[in-house]
């Protein structure tokens, strides 16, 4: 290890101690954030530990709809995010007004929302969901016909799971959606005892050559149990370093050559040390939105 980046975590470690802080990196960091960080995880699982501890700060490595949905559980406590402009693309492609239409035009649906959604979209939900309880939420719900947002790729997977009416918004995520059927076919011709591991934000024809589907946490899960010695990935690269980690003596293969979210990347150690520091950038919902937000998530933790 270099003497900067010794030097930056002497200097995180001080201001943790110093701000009571904790600090959260989603898989999709760089393996120096994750190695740093108190917490490394799926994003609404990261919230809900943070939410347990005695924490007054937390620093949350990610984008910015995973530090609101902290704020969302954790009121009380400072939420920031060390990267201003660290946003979701997909989270991005739904907002209040355009869900509010929607609703209108479908007015016995029932509004289920993927948790890579802003809190104000959140708000107008019915539930929230996440990638791993997705079919499990929507089946819950007590309505025949369900808005599905803002994942296209999601809400057609779970489509296949039900025999609910599925009206799903057309959003998704940049880095998932780009992956192409032919990218997963050479891999499994270079190594075909592998099996394909994706991630359900991606295209519904590459989610049919997989042998496995599941959320972040649930590819890790799929890669301890497997008796695989080698295993092709279908999401974000940075999950690699995890499973690397947990499996030393596996190989995992990126479904794709740079398989990065760019606004993942965003984050370093120096951003964290400094977002601590001057204690920016602090997330800050609005109660009246916050409290419709929590609700929406509340039934979701009740169907879990």
């Amino acid at each position: 290890m270099c003497p900067y980046t010794t030097g930056l975590l002497g200097e995180l470690k001080r201001l943790k101690k110093a701000r009571n802080a904790i600090i959260l990196a989603h898989n999709y960091q760089i393996a120096e954030i994750q190695d740093a960080a108190d917490f490394v995880g799926d994003s609404f699982e990261l919230s809900r530990k943070a939410a347990k501890t005695d924490a007054d700060v937390i620093v949350f490595c990610g984008v910015k709809f995973m530090a609101e949905s902290a704020k969302i559980l954790s009121p009380n406590k400072t939420v920031l995010l060390p990267v201003e402009d660290a946003g979701c693309p997909l989270a991005d492609t739904i907002d209040v007004e355009s869900l509010r239409k929607m609703k209108r035009k479908y007015s016995k649906a029932k509004v289920v929302t993927y948790v890579n959604s802003t809190a104000a979209v959140k708000a107008e939900s019915y539930i929230c969901c996440t990638s791993s309880n997705a079919i499990k939420v929507v089946e819950s719900v007590p309505a025949k016909q369900i808005i599905f947002v803002p994942d296209k790729n999601l809400g057609y997977y779970v489509a296949s799971h039900t025999d609910k009416e599925m009206i799903v918004w057309n959003g998704y995520c940049p880095t998932h959606d780009t992956v192409q059927v032919e990218e997963a076919k050479r891999l499994k011709r270079a190594y075909p005892d592998a099996p394909i591991v994706v991630h359900p934000e991606c295209k519904p024809e590459v989610v049919a050559l997989a042998d496995h589907v599941g959320s972040t946490s649930g590819i890790l899960r799929y890669a301890k149990e497997s008796n695989a010695d080698t295993l092709i990935i279908g999401t974000e690269e940075g999950l690699i370093h995890r499973l690397q980690i947990e499996n030393p003596d596996k190989k995992f293969l990126p479904l794709r050559e740079r398989f990065i979210c760019p606004n993942m990347k965003k984050t370093t150690l120096e951003k964290v040390v400094n977002s601590l520091e001057k204690m920016e950038f602090e997330i800050k919902i609005p109660e009246d939105i916050r409290i419709k937000a929590y609700n929406a998530l509340a039934r979701m933790l009740e169907v879990n």
